[in-house]
């Protein structure tokens, strides 16, 4: 028999998409949430995330209309990318119930990252996460099964981290940027560098432009006064996008990281700043989702454009040795998703296990009342002691029944138990077990 979950992964990554289409399916932060909220009005899913970077779009759901829901979660990529759903379907991955968990898992851990090990992912799965449970103006977005799977990747996350040697050494994609400069370039002291983008990642490649010897920057940002603190900690220039004609002569590497939902550096401002091109080699690094920099401007000369998808050919000298961290982690990441599982799948057994020891106590107390009143002649003390014997047995004869219980549903054959258990001892909804049955004797 499969197994069935509410718990479904709708989404896409590098893996399976590149970058001129990811771009597509990227999402702001309030984009974000808008969709979640749209899901959740339409009954399509009771908990919903929405894990939006530059390497993949994916939702994370509690899904409440099953297949229906996938369905209309796919249409919900489609027309964020304005393609048809077969396209999105080509491009996209359904996971659903242990399939889904380990995939979070292994995304919060970095082994699914374009540089494994990268160590920004972790950041971004809590920031979606928590945007989801806040979810300012209006009823969080994430209850008790999201929260405790997005809880549960965190910590896989951060023991794979302190475990393993796997972050050692490993670039984070502005690192990676740097790196490919240096193969371009060589020594990059020296050289002028400008950066595109306040954010994380543009703080990242200053820092990592920086250790490499780069003593002239310019750092752009739409609002200025961003630029300008960034660029006093590390002694550069800051401008605002419209300088950027004037900024660009002179250049030798461009490293853009923005969130702008629109080119940021066109075909039309890199002509004008340069026109007939550069005049010797000139590096454009585009490690943005939607990208910053217009694919034509390479036609120019002695340009060389490189997408976030590119990183990948960067060596790194330290993956063989990542490499072998890998099997460590998986294993992390497999025992996280057991754990997970299992009070997942122990969930459908908590109400009738207390509903069974609720009806048990209820004529534990009445037996025992009716008993004391034949007793009349017992003590206080005596008394206690018939209440403390007859619970100590009730508990005793619970026990194993309550254990099976919790063991068939993690063994998957929780449904039939627990309708078999629920008429054995006429509990709540055992009227409506003998009533759907097969009919017979009807």
């Amino acid at each position: 028999m499969g197994e069935t979950s509410s718990l479904v992964v709708v989404g896409l990554s590098h893996h399976s998409t590149p970058v001129e289409v990811r771009e597509r399916f990227a999402f702001t932060p309030a984009e974000a949430l808008a969709s979640l909220r749209g899901l959740r009005a339409r009954g399509v899913a009771r908990e919903a995330v929405l894990l939006s970077t530059c390497n993949r779009t994916e939702y994370y759901l509690d899904l409440a209309s099953g297949a229906a829901g996938e369905a209309q979660v796919m249409e919900e990529l489609a027309a964020r990318a304005g393609l048809s759903v077969p396209e999105t379907a080509a491009y996209s991955y359904v996971l659903r119930g242990r399939a889904g968990v380990e995939h979070l898992f292994r995304v919060a851990a970095s082994l699914d990252s374009l540089i494994v090990g990268e160590a920004q992912i972790q950041g971004q799965v809590r920031e979606a996460y928590e945007r989801a449970a806040r979810a300012e103006g209006g009823e969080a977005l994430v209850g008790p099964v999201l929260s405790r799977l997005f809880q549960a990747a965190l910590r896989v996350g951060g023991r794979v981290r302190s475990e393993t040697a796997l972050g050692v050494g490993a670039a984070s994609i502005p690192t990676a940027a740097v790196a490919l400069a240096r193969k371009v370039f060589g020594s990059l002291r020296g050289r002028r560098a400008l950066v595109i983008g306040t954010g994380e990642m543009g703080e990242l490649a200053l820092s990592a432009l920086r250790a490499e010897g780069v003593s002239r920057f310019v750092v752009a940002s739409r609002t200025r006064t961003r630029a300008e603190s960034l660029a006093a900690r590390v002694g550069g220039e800051a401008i605002g996008y419209d300088e950027l004609v004037d900024a660009l002569p002179g250049t030798e590497i461009v490293i853009s990281a923005t969130a702008a939902p629109h080119l940021v550096l066109t075909r039309e401002i890199f002509d004008r700043a340069l026109p007939g091109g550069a005049r010797r080699p000139m590096l454009l690094v585009d490690i943005a989702i939607p990208r910053d920099i217009e694919p034509s401007i390479e036609e120019a000369g002695q340009v060389f454009l490189y997408d976030i998808d590119d990183l990948r050919q960067v060596m790194d000298d330290n993956l063989e040795r990542r490499r072998a961290e890998v099997p460590v982690a998986e294993r992390i990441v497999a025992e996280g998703a057991d754990e997970f599982w299992e009070w997942y799948r122990s969930r459908d057994a908590v109400p009738l296990i207390r509903e069974l020891r609720d009806r048990a106590e209820s004529v534990r107390r009445a037996e025992v009342e009716k008993a004391l009143r034949r007793l009349a002649h017992l003590d206080e003390a005596d008394r206690e002691a018939v209440d403390r014997l007859t619970r100590a047995l009730l508990n005793k004869i619970l026990h194993q029944p309550t254990v099976r219980l919790r063991e068939a549903v993690n063994n998957g054959g929780g449904v039939a138990v627990l309708h078999a258990a629920r008429y054995l001892f006429e509990l709540d909804g055992a009227r409506e077990v003998t009533e759907t049955g097969s009919g017979e004797g009807e």
